[in-house]
């Protein structure tokens, strides 16, 4: 195990410890499905909207967008996170954050944060609701993933779930930081990375096809509330190594979001 840091599993109860400032430092249940000594771009797309929330928050604005490029392995341990304002405005602004690890930003986030305010008279929702995970069955099918995050998990499943296509619900039990509070945006937002692996066209494995994301996309239309992120998922491969990933994401409300992942879909190396 690759793990560098000073929190078993057994002793960590959160994703991330916060040194101070800029500086943090992921714990075992962070860890990654593809890479034993890397991150697990779920909870680090947590903690970035947390900073995110962090950063000059301004009464009556809230963030409805993020895009995150993975710019490489995001290695397991310290790291910092480096947030600005890329775009200031009255009602309108766009920020940045960055995760910085062993001298270079390995993931980098931009974010939208717009202006509130009442539109009751013309809400609508086009998107059906996945109803509660109260009445989804228990669901182990996560299980076909290594990694301390998937671990971390708790899963329900719908009916007619697939390959390619399914409906579940996640929670985890564990907070992002240690002994620091967070939104249900946070907290939600931190387990949406997984939805490319709840439904995968292709079970993972010795000659077969990995299939990595290198972005994430999300967008939010509706403050989330709660600790179930419910996915509604569907993946698409083309012939010629791209793929994607997209969902509608839910909470006990009902629709709050969506997300897309484009995918790097290729066979796994032999072992030599």
């Amino acid at each position: 195990m690759h793990q560098s840091t000073s929190l078993s599993a057994v002793e960590a109860t959160s994703y991330y410890r916060h040194l101070g400032g800029e500086d943090y430092e992921s714990t075992i249940h962070t860890q990654g499905a593809w890479n034993p000594h890397e991150q697990h771009m779920a909870p680090v797309t947590g903690v970035l909207v947390h900073a995110l929330e962090q950063f000059q928050p301004r009464d009556g604005m809230r963030l409805v967008r993020f895009n995150f490029d993975i710019l490489g392995l995001i290695p397991a341990g310290p790291f910092s996170i480096e947030t600005t304002m890329l775009r200031p405005g009255k009602t309108i602004e766009l920020l940045q954050a960055e995760l910085v690890a062993h001298g270079r930003p390995t993931v980098r986030v931009t974010a939208w944060r717009l202006q509130t305010g009442d539109t009751g008279a013309v809400e609508a929702l086009e998107d059906p609701s996945m109803g509660s995970p109260d009445d989804a069955e228990p669901w182990d099918g996560m299980e076909i993933w290594p990694g301390g995050f998937i671990r971390s998990l708790e899963g329900r499943v719908e009916p007619g779930h697939r390959p390619g296509r399914g409906r579940a619900w996640l929670r985890s039990p564990y907070s992002m930081l240690d002994g620091v509070p967070t939104s249900p945006l946070v907290r939600l937002l931190g387990l949406v990375d997984s939805a490319n692996g709840i439904s995968a066209r292709v079970v993972p494995g010795p000659g077969g096809y990995m299939f990595p994301n290198v972005d994430l996309s999300v967008h939010v239309h509706r403050e989330p509330v709660g600790e179930w992120l419910g996915l509604e998922t569907h993946v698409t491969f083309a012939a010629d190594g791209v793929g994607l990933t997209s969902s509608v994401l839910h909470d006990i409300k009902g629709p709050f979001g969506r997300s897309e992942q484009i995918l790097t879909v290729r066979p796994i190396p032999d072992a030599k």
